[in-house]
């Protein structure tokens, strides 16, 4: 009669109940779940069983000795108890690891410590030798756990994670555990859908992960096949021709199954990913039977011709939350929507760690935790049809796009502007502006700001039309929905409009007029270019020919660069960010101009520095740009700006810099502005706001106000 024993199989939280049906599936009793794993016994020949085949599981454990410690010293000497010599054999290295719950030795690390010494004192006693240490892959890993004082010490059958399958190279990094694929498969009710000849589709398959999980369950082959370290080889215990007998068995069923695959597809806009993938899908072993490829989001659809509907599983990117990364918010919108549309019948099963929405409703969800990122394991049922009524939803939006691209068209290809406004809330229900900006590097992107709701408007209202909306400006726009970036747009108040939304430090560079300019989608409320400027910044460039240019509240410095460009003799660009010069520095350098001691750079509170150099009257500019924030209250300045309050006084001030004959064009972005023209009478002023706005920015023409002053 074959000996029985007490086992415990680990796993992530959450998926206790998917990891205690495979046991009882592998012949297990009295399975048990308990947090972070199942309790399970039997002949070893189950545990085995467990180490091949679970696809959930993280460690199987064998305990050796259970008992009480309060402190470091009792629990060396409960373990200092267990035989060790009838359990590591000769010349093996092994290894301790310490955990648990509000343990009574907090320090986990000197928890592992006094194990591994009475395991090492109880060799040299016995034997007169110890053995050595292998924090990597030992012979033999103790896992020692306490709650509180109850201490379990164990050996670990497994001796490394289960997810470990063997065909991820070292050093590859991989976004998504073996084993939470596994379970998001099973969620997903995959090995089903595989036996009814259902396709498997992955269109953000990243390294593979997914589609290489799905081939192995659906192939019926065992998921540690591949693996060649186990921590039972070690063990006194260790019975080799039962461990070999599994290890035939399980070859025979992989040669049987992988000859019934169904079709199984990734697709990754990523090169380099796809090509991680495709190493990871060879060394799996699984080359013909799983297809890769690079291919857009917009081009997912399932492989081949088969009829029979299929499943689609995915991990989308989210990187942090969709707190701090509102640009998610179109891809998973785009992405709810090619499921509608390309699949209709099919399941889906996502691991939603952005907390975005698809705009499908899950019939099933589970939380579970990706590394820290706490996520929704989304399951939907994607309705037959359902494609009609989401593109219907969108299709006034849609439609308006259109037409404002065709009445744009001629002007654009008269002007070779190449960034421009598509799309301004022209329809009530879609609060939106839409920019076009054709980068250099990664040709068009959309930037996309989503104008804060009235209270009149219910939240859910709002959100689901944010969906349709993001779902259809790609194709509406020619732009790929990775290349689509959302903001919220509210009024600010002080440097908000200017204060870092996110932290990913990419710059694209765009054209304008012959100047190149940097700017950035994602890590600021603007990108760094304000298009309905772009009037006066080709004036500027056409006017200042040998003459001298200042720029006040300089921001990115496009128009300082279209001075220089235009031929402008000296520039001086102020703002009180160093930030912002850095990126001014950064656009007079893509045009060749950086290293021009002539374009200076300061650093300083413009109306300070306005107040001393108009006192000192050492230098004349022959244009000057005026264009302040509404309001602002940096720390970093004194007192407080209020363009309504203080623009008389910053323009008068301003003025006495004006050479002969200069111009000082002033503009402001405050909606309600009135030009204060009593303290203004003994200048010539020029209302040219009419002239300043663009054929894009026309439907809105209180988007600024500009004047051109004169002495």
């Amino acid at each position: 009669m074959e000996t029985r024993h007490e086992f415990i199989a680990t796993c992530p939280g959450g998926l206790e109940g998917l990891l205690a049906a495979e046991l009882e599936a592998l012949g297990a009793d009295d399975v048990a779940r308990r947090q972070g794993g199942v309790g399970f016994a039997g002949p070893l020949e189950v545990a085995y069983r467990a180490c091949l085949w679970s696809r959930v599981g993280n460690r199987v454990l064998l305990p050796l000795a259970r008992y009480a410690a309060a402190d470091a010293e009792a629990l060396y000497a409960g373990a200092r108890e267990v035989p060790w010599p009838e359990v590591v054999v000769p010349e093996a290295t092994v290894a301790v690891t310490f955990g648990g719950v509000r343990p009574a030795v907090a320090h986990t690390h000197y928890g592992s410590l006094r194990v591994k010494d009475a395991l090492v004192d109880c060799f040299r006693e016995a034997t007169g030798r110890r053995p050595d240490v292998d924090v990597e892959q030992p012979g033999v890993r103790v896992h020692a756990y306490q709650v509180g004082e109850a201490v379990t010490l164990s050996l670990d059958l497994s001796g490394e994670s289960l997810h470990r399958r063997g065909y991820r190279r070292p050093g590859v990094a991989a976004p998504l555990k073996e084993n939470l694929a596994a379970a998001m498969l099973l969620r997903g009710g995959w090995p089903a859908i595989a036996r009814d000849g259902g396709a498997l589709v992955d269109p953000f398959c990243g390294s593979g992960t997914l589609v290489i999980e799905g081939a192995l369950m659906a192939g019926d082959v065992a998921p540690g096949l591949l693996r060649s370290y186990w921590g039972f080889r070690g063990w006194r215990g260790h019975d080799e021709a039962c461990w070999q007998g599994l290890v035939a068995e399980a070859r025979q069923r992989r040669e049987h199954g992988l000859q019934h695959l169904p079709a199984i597809a990734g697709y990754d806009r990523d090169a380099q990913a796809v090509r991680a993938a495709i190493r990871a899908v060879a060394d799996a072993g699984l080359t013909g039977s799983v297809h890769v490829e690079r291919r857009e989001l917009a081009d997912a659809a399932p492989p081949g011709s088969r009829s029979a509907a299929g499943l689609v599983a995915s991990n989308p990117p989210y990187g942090e939350r969709l707190d701090s990364d509102p640009s998610l918010v179109p891809l998973y919108a785009r992405f709810g929507e090619i499921l509608r549309q390309r699949f209709p019948g099919w399941q889906a099963v996502v691991l939603n760690g952005a907390g975005a929405e698809l705009g499908l409703r899950p019939d099933k969800s589970w939380t579970v935790r990706n590394g820290p990122i706490l996520c929704r394991l989304e399951r939907f049922v994607i309705a037959a049809g359902g494609d009609e009524a989401g593109a219907a939803a969108a299709e006034p939006l849609t439609n308006r796009i259109r037409k404002n691209r065709r009445r744009l068209r001629s002007w654009l290809k008269r002007s070779g502007v190449s960034c421009y406004r598509v799309y301004d809330a022209d329809i009530p229900e879609y609060a939106l502006a839409a920019d076009v900006y054709d980068t250099v590097e990664e040709g068009p992107w959309l930037h996309v700001q989503e104008y804060a709701p009235p209270r009149s408007v219910d939240p859910r209202d709002a959100a689901r039309r944010l969906r349709q909306a993001m779902a259809a400006l790609p194709e509406a726009n020619g732009v790929s929905p990775e290349h689509m970036a959302l903001k919220v747009r509210a009024p600010q108040k002080g440097l908000a409009q200017y204060r870092r939304q996110g932290h990913e430090g990419r710059f694209h560079t765009v054209e304008e007029y012959g100047a190149r300019l940097r700017v950035n989608f994602t890590d600021y409320l603007d990108t760094g270019l304000f298009l309905d400027h772009r009037p006066v910044r080709q004036w500027i460039r056409d006017n200042i020919a040998g003459g001298s240019f200042l720029n006040l509240f300089a921001y990115t410095g496009a128009a300082t660069v279209h001075a220089a460009l235009g031929g402008s003799r000296e520039t001086t660009s102020v703002d009180l960010s160093a930030t912002y010069l850095d990126w001014a520095r950064s656009n007079l350098e893509a045009n060749g101009l950086a290293d021009d001691a002539a374009h200076e750079r300061v650093r300083a509170d413009c109306t300070e520095w306005l107040r001393k150099a108009a006192g000192e009257r050492a230098r004349q500019y022959d244009l000057i740009l005026l264009d302040p924030p509404s309001f602002s209250n940096s720390k970093r300045m004194q007192g407080t700006l209020d363009v309504q309050r203080d623009h008389a006084d910053l323009i008068r001030l301003a003025v006495q810099l004006l050479a002969d004959g200069g111009v000082l064009v002033f503009s402001t972005n405050l909606r309600r502005f009135r030009l204060e023209e009593s303290a203004l009478e003994d200048l010539r002023v020029s209302d040219c706001t009419d002239w300043s706005i663009p054929p894009d920015f026309r439907r809105n023409r209180r988007i600024h106000h500009c004047w051109f002053i004169r002495r």
